[in-house]
């Protein structure tokens, strides 16, 4: 399968496993039919990139599988990861033409995509799409205000604990799980992105992932499995309340 290359659809609106949580999730069944008309499916191979900032975008997408991040390049070349996407999040802005950040595949990807024009005059009419719409930008927004704190406030070991965190809850709410006890995540950032995103060096992102480790608060299976064997120590560790204040 090649780059950017659009696939047959491979599964039904019914049976997909964001149907609860993306876009469409509270979408009838002649909404639903509305959408799969103008409906596509593309693929990304990790490292590739999905979207180039500034470039007009003629679709918007839900992220199916895989996880993507948000990155700004500056003046000097340097870059920063400013978000994470993950399946049901939602890529792109109704009434904007292009996209301010380079959308970057991760891991491997594949996205349900709509044709912009057609889904911004369905969103005018459909309340539904709208509605959830809204409720996931301030859902982003509250989420955006958290990393601003982790950024700004947090230790290098808690932007590991909390990264680490929102991974599992991300992951529990996929699966209509409470995240709690003990979890196994599939880390989808390598140690550079981890870095990244956290605004840490690559070798304080590996000794704090040892840290933890020696302390029993991770294990590591393989390159990117991690369990976590107390989902609430981690929350300690992460410095947040164990009842959740992260934004899931």
């Amino acid at each position: 399968m090649t780059i950017h290359e659009k696939v047959d659809a491979p599964m039904q609106c019914g049976s997909c496993p964001i149907r609860h949580r993306a876009v469409c999730a509270r979408c009838e069944a002649d909404e639903l039919a509305a959408l799969d008309a103008i409906k596509f499916y593309r693929s990304f191979q990790a490292g590739q990139t999905v979207i180039w900032a500034g470039d007009q975008m003629d679709f918007v997408a839900s992220v199916v599988t895989g996880v993507a991040t948000l990155n700004q390049v500056m003046e000097d070349g340097r870059t920063q990861t400013v978000g994470l996407l993950f399946p049901s999040d939602f890529v792109g802005r109704p009434g904007r033409s292009g996209s301010p950040y380079n959308v970057v595949a991760e891991t491997d990807l594949l996205m349900c995509c709509f044709r912009k024009k057609p889904f911004e005059e369905l969103m005018a009419r459909t309340p539904h799409i709208a509605q959830r719409l809204l409720e996931m930008t301030l859902d982003e927004l509250d989420a955006a205000r958290e990393w601003m704190l982790l950024l700004g406030r947090k230790t290098a070991r808690e932007k590991i604990a909390s990264l680490l965190a929102i991974i599992a809850r991300r992951d529990a709410a996929l699966h209509l799980n409470t995240p709690s006890g003990r979890m196994v995540i599939e880390l989808p950032l390598t140690r550079e992105a981890m870095a990244a995103y956290l605004g840490l060096t690559l070798e304080t992102v590996s000794r704090q992932m040892s840290a933890l480790k020696r302390e029993g608060l991770i294990e590591l299976s393989g390159k990117r499995t991690v369990i976590i064997p107390d989902y609430e120590a981690l929350m300690i560790e992460a410095g947040e309340d164990a009842d959740g204040g992260l934004p899931a």
